[in-house]
């Protein structure tokens, strides 16, 4: 019987045909919705698979007890909150992602960002296309203050860039004690810490129950006025109302968001109307040696379930 792979990451194999060439070898049939993809069809026609190359939209726990075929799902990309883990281990399906492969294509985003937040980049840009040769007055990047929260694989590519701008770095993550000797310009201390004095604060980390809202207006007060914030970890670890009231007060002197609660973001979302409050579409891993590598190790990953090899990354 042939074995069925469904695709729903729009960026999967687009770089190239190797990744597909794997499933195909493999014996599997192949069905992409990635492109406008629709919630209620992935429901309707996911039991039908046995193994699902999944992008960021929600796998729901009562559309995954109905997969009784389905043996693995592999996450394109690192992070896994779409999917419900506790369910896929109840049920024994697999669940693969990979992380750290994006790593470098999610920090150069995060520090352009942060450069052009502070040089109002896009704001002349757009003045200039509009016909207006108007400038902007920004800020330094150069020797101010970097904080991270999170400091896996992306947030210390974000170091290693800061580094040649002679940034000092401040950093917070639970799950680190020390960092290597080549970050001498990095010093782990407690998120208050990291929040409060910082020029810019780069966020790198998963959402979950204790992430949710951690940015909110609370410690967006806290910060130093005329701070940046820059988000291309997930949507909701800032809360978007509290970081538009801030923006609009001036106290956080502007933004740059690729990610967001709703994705595609909302047409009445407010923090659509300020200028100084950058948003793209989730494009963090969309470069061509990201996209290749990626889709080559989740093509791998179900190809080696089906022939009792090992895999890659394994979560579940």
């Amino acid at each position: 019987m042939t074995k069925k792979v469904l695709i729903t990451s729009r960026s999967f194999g687009q770089i190239s045909d190797e990744p597909i060439n794997i499933l195909k070898d493999a014996g599997f049939e192949i069905t992409f919705a990635g492109k406008d993809f629709n919630q209620e069809e992935f429901a309707r026609i996911i039991p039908d698979y046995d193994a699902l190359i999944i992008g960021a939209h929600k796998f729901y726990p009562e559309d995954m007890e109905r997969c009784t075929k389905l043996k693995i799902i592999c996450k394109h990309g690192a992070g896994l909150d779409n999917i419900d883990l506790e369910k896929a281990k109840e049920l024994g399906i697999t669940v693969t992602n990979v992380p750290g492969t994006n790593s470098n294509a999610v920090a150069d985003l995060a520090f352009g960002m942060m450069l052009a937040c502070a040089r109002r980049i896009v704001l002349t840009n757009n003045r200039v296309h509009n016909g207006e040769w108007k400038p902007a007055i920004g800020t330094d990047v150069y020797n101010k203050t970097l904080g991270l929260i999170g400091f896996g694989a992306i947030a210390k590519n974000v170091a290693r860039r800061a580094k040649g701008f002679s940034m000092k770095v401040l950093a917070y993550d639970p799950f680190v004690t020390e960092v290597p000797e080549e970050f001498d310009h990095v010093r782990l201390c407690d998120i208050k810490e990291v929040i409060e004095n910082c020029d810019f604060l780069s966020l790198h980390l998963p959402l979950n129950d204790q992430t949710l809202n951690l940015i909110s207006k609370k410690e967006i007060a806290s910060m130093k006025e005329g701070a940046y914030i820059i988000n291309t970890a997930r949507g909701g670890i800032v809360n978007e109302q509290d970081l538009y009231d801030a923006v609009v007060s001036g106290h956080i002197a502007g933004a740059a968001l690729d990610v967001t609660v709703d994705e595609p973001i909302k047409e009445d979302n407010p923090l659509l109307t300020l200028p100084n409050v950058i948003i793209t579409s989730h494009i963090g891993m969309y470069t061509k040696e990201a996209i290749s590598a990626v889709s080559i190790i989740c093509a791998k990953n179900v190809a080696a379930k089906f022939n009792n090899d090992e895999l890659n990354f394994v979560v579940v």
